[in-house]
């Protein structure tokens, strides 16, 4: 079913322990969601035997998140490039900021009323990019724009595998009120082996 609203865009900070596996912190809010843009790559094996594809392997490599929104605050700027506010208060970017990954969730609306709620599990993001314009006759909104690299986590869930995004169709058979309730309270971690029809929301 399609959708026809965005908003709710949070970010998780990231720290990692000596083996590199994620431990996610609380989710703050991001900014004020316009707009989402994913497109993924993926590392594609074809094998061939009599004179036809024997087998096909399509894995995923990583993804490309483009997110419009209305403003970014300094601290989230800080956050995710790695930029530095200096004694006045002044945020000041260069060229050896580093910035961390951080998990990134956000909801859409469909058209029957439900929301379908996503998490990307790992997401390093760019330097925001700036549309700025004079006042003419018509005011014309001008708004920034974050693209990040989206990747598998190195975190292995329950099945021994890395997940890089999770999501939930609220209303959809065996998804229960809490699952969607504590969606932002923290990153959703996958549940496997809890008993049927049970989710769990931990921190990863």
């Amino acid at each position: 079913m399609a959708t026809i609203g965005l908003d709710r865009l949070f970010y998780a900070p990231i720290t990692e322990d000596a083996n590199g596996e994620e431990t996610y912190g609380t989710p703050v809010m991001l900014a004020k969601a316009i707009k989402a843009d994913l497109s993924i790559e993926l590392s594609e094996a074809v094998f061939y035997a009599d004179d036809a594809i024997a087998e096909l392997v399509k894995d995923f490599k990583s993804g490309k998140l483009s997110l419009g929104v209305d403003d970014i605050g300094r601290a989230a700027v800080q956050e995710l490039t790695g930029a530095a506010t200096d004694d006045n208060g002044v945020l000041v970017s260069s060229s050896e900021d580093i910035g961390m990954p951080v998990a990134v969730g956000f909801r859409a609306l469909k058209s029957n009323g439900n929301y379908r709620y996503f998490w990307f599990y790992r997401v390093k993001f760019g330097v925001p990019s700036a549309n700025l314009q004079t006042k003419g006759d018509s005011i014309s909104f001008q708004t920034p724009t974050i693209e990040g690299t989206v990747m598998r986590r190195n975190k292995p869930d329950g099945l021994g595998k890395h997940p890089w995004k999770s999501e939930v169709t609220e209303g959809d058979p065996g998804v229960t009120s809490t699952v969607i309730s504590n969606w932002y309270a923290d990153v959703y971690e996958p549940a496997y082996g809890s008993g049927e029809g049970e989710e769990e929301m931990d921190n990863a």
